[in-house]
């Protein structure tokens, strides 16, 4: 069965001037353009190709690969806006359609939104909405604490970023948590930090837990700064955790273990505005 909006192993039923034609099953045959023709092609070959559907809603086939696939979230640019709504590259021949309606804040040329993709049920047109909510799942889940996951970063918070774990569901990274730069549309192989009673999700980068091999190397980095500016650093455990961030590139979580580790091995005293070399 031929899928509309996503990749598609087809075979070449007959070739033309103008390209070749692909058995769609039920949808008949389908034109591949020449343009995307792979050199050498002959009929019984199978492609792999794109369907989508052109200005006239007619099903047509592409080797482009889009930047994501109907039922899948992204984080695309806007190239275009008009009267319909906004246009957005999803590198295919036909831009991808946000209409007013599907948009949650009105979208602005040049910009990057997470979207949904998917195809309208009653005119069938590949549409995309940047009200992902609807779209996620509130079904129960079997997620554990600890569980890999792939996440896709989303919104800013006050706290974070919200996430999308697995296609699927809603997660929050908090910024306690976030140990390099990211921005949204970015994806990463995360973790389940911990499922809320009330089964909300909660992420995170790094496996959750001690991690001993980092804490003491940055013990070690800590002890060589104390050195070098005379015994005594202004930070500590009251210290905000961007500071943290952008002096010793870790998470507060990690500072924190890592100067309790020096403080129970009384290599240094924790004072109020800072370590100090023992």
């Amino acid at each position: 069965m031929v899928r509309i909006g996503q990749m598609n192993h087809l075979k070449v039923v007959n070739l033309l001037d103008f390209g070749a034609f692909l058995n769609g099953g039920m949808l008949d045959d389908i034109l591949l353009p020449k343009r995307f023709v792979p050199e050498g092609c002959q009929i019984g070959d199978e492609l792999d190709v794109f369907i989508y559907l052109d200005s006239d809603d007619v099903p047509i086939a592409t080797t482009l690969r889009p930047k994501a696939q109907v039922g899948q979230f992204a984080c695309l640019q806007v190239t275009d806006t008009n009267r319909i709504g906004a246009f957005l590259d999803w590198n295919m021949p036909k831009e991808l359609l946000v209409p007013f309606s599907e948009q949650k804040e009105r979208m602005v040329k040049d910009q990057f939104y997470v979207v949904y993709i998917y195809q309208e049920q009653q005119s069938y047109r590949i549409v995309a909405s940047s009200k992902i909510s609807k779209f996620l799942s509130t079904s129960p889940h079997r997620y554990s604490n600890g569980q890999p996951v792939p996440i896709m970063i989303c919104d800013r918070t006050d706290i974070g970023y919200t996430t999308i774990i697995d296609n699927k569901y809603l997660g929050v990274l908090f910024d306690q948590d976030i140990d390099r730069p990211i921005r949204m549309g970015m994806k990463f192989d995360g973790f389940i930090k911990r499922v809320r009673p009330d089964q909300k999700l909660d992420v995170c980068l790094k496996k959750p837990g001690f991690d001993k091999q980092e804490m003491t190397g940055l013990g070690a980095v800590i002890l060589d700064r104390l050195r070098a500016e005379n015994g005594f650093l202004p930070f500590n455990d009251r210290t905000d955790p961007d500071t943290v961030k952008r002096e010793f590139s870790v998470s507060k979580r990690v500072f924190k273990m890592a100067i309790g580790g020096l403080y129970k091995e009384r290599l240094i005293r924790i004072e109020e505005d800072g370590i100090r070399l023992i």
